[in-house]
């Protein structure tokens, strides 16, 4: 069995019925339920608020993967740490001290991500390395589900994986936009903890969540 975990993206998820979709995606063996968060602002698109997953919350006992595309980001971060997510990912260009913004989000006790955009470079990340639990590197620009895989950013994949390894660091790699069954291959092989992926969980074999996860999961 593959050790990679699966966070589907609900921003591919029926929005009229997302508590049961949400439901559905424990059934199908989901390891945690990936949210985009976007102002508007930050990237171009508005997606759901800290209400919206506060509600949520009752469906599932699946840890909530938040992913904050927002800016002044420390505005936000107590509001959806009691909303209910587990894990807070931030980005570098949304605040002003990216170290601050870790340790606010770990005064809540809960896991701190720090998310990287196909132009931002892996330095970023670095020196707070170990202050964190997760690095998202997203393999599309961020703002819309459905875009083209960005095959490049498995360079940082890589960059950080040796990095993670000769400190022995628990921080997990996790990458988002475009992933499907052949090219989350390539991730898990350039050393990808986590997929993130929207469209093809929901969209492929007739909609088979289960099937869907098995086959990143395992393929």
């Amino acid at each position: 069995m593959s050790n990679t975990k699966i966070s589907p993206s609900i921003l591919s998820a029926d929005f009229s019925k997302l508590g049961e979709e949400i439901q559905n995606l424990e059934k199908a063996k989901a390891d945690l339920i990936h949210i985009d968060v976007m102002d508007g602002h930050f990237v171009p698109n508005i997606t759901i608020g800290p209400e919206v997953i506060s509600k949520l919350r009752k469906y599932t006992k699946i840890p909530f993967d938040v992913h904050l595309m927002i800016s002044p980001v420390d505005n936000f971060i107590k509001n959806f740490a009691e909303a209910g997510a587990d894990i807070i990912t931030i980005h570098p260009e949304a605040t002003e001290d990216l170290k601050n913004s870790i340790n606010q989000i770990k005064s809540f006790n809960k896991k701190a991500g720090v998310s990287l955009n196909p132009g931002t470079p892996v330095d970023k990340v670095l020196p707070v390395l170990n202050l964190i639990d997760l690095v998202l590197i997203m393999s599309v620009e961020p703002g819309f589900g459905g875009q083209k895989f960005m095959s490049t950013t498995l360079e940082k994949v890589k960059i950080l994986r040796k990095e993670i390894d000769s400190k022995k660091l628990k921080v997990q790699i996790e990458i988002d936009g475009g992933i499907n069954f052949e090219n989350s291959k390539l991730a898990k092989a350039a050393g990808v903890d986590i997929l993130v992926s929207g469209t093809t969980i929901f969209k492929e074999n007739g909609g088979d969540l289960k099937k869907n996860i098995q086959l990143l999961k395992t393929g």
